[in-house]
């Protein structure tokens, strides 16, 4: 079986991706790590060189063979992946993948986004908080349709990491 992780940017994916792994003897694939391999560049430098269409066609093609090549696999999606190009409905119809949402407020997204803001393509032109903030609330306006289809959801407010992965573990098996 995989798991695939989705949430918002800074939801916790790769951190809960990669304890997961290590608590389930499971491999662990970041799609963007993945991407960028394939790409020989950064993310940001895609988005920068080739804009984000291309970003999102290659992100589909991406998870396509993941899905197909990839077994007790724990994959951290991109925060836009699910909402793209059916990417939520392959993930879907894997009948190898379980999907599990990790559920992060609005207030902790801001908190950790703000920071590491310049690292990131879709905010890296914000300089407010209160810019983030309404950023990520349209965001997440927009995806909450796509990531409430997960076949599970953990809701990852004040819980530190190791009880997100126990809540994902006793939700999965």
């Amino acid at each position: 079986m995989n798991i695939v992780l989705m949430g918002y940017m800074g939801s916790g994916k790769s951190l809960i991706g990669r304890d997961l792994a290590r608590k389930l003897k499971f491999d662990y694939l970041d799609l963007d790590n993945f991407i960028e391999i394939q790409e020989k560049k950064k993310i940001s430098e895609i988005f920068a060189d080739k804009g984000e269409i291309y970003f999102r066609n290659k992100e589909s093609l991406c998870l396509k063979v993941v899905l197909e090549e990839y077994k007790n696999t724990i994959i951290s999606l991109g925060g836009g992946t699910p909402c793209f190009a059916g990417n939520l409905e392959n993930i879907q119809q894997d009948k190898n993948s379980k999907s599990v949402y990790l559920q992060t407020s609005l207030d902790q997204l801001v908190l950790r986004l703000f920071d590491e803001r310049k690292k990131r393509p879709l905010i890296s032109h914000l300089n407010l908080k209160d810019e983030l903030s309404d950023f990520v609330r349209k965001h997440l306006f927009e995806r909450s349709f796509y990531y409430n289809q997960a076949d599970y959801k953990v809701i990852t407010d004040k819980k530190d990491p190791n009880q997100i992965s126990e809540e994902c573990i006793s939700l999965l098996f």
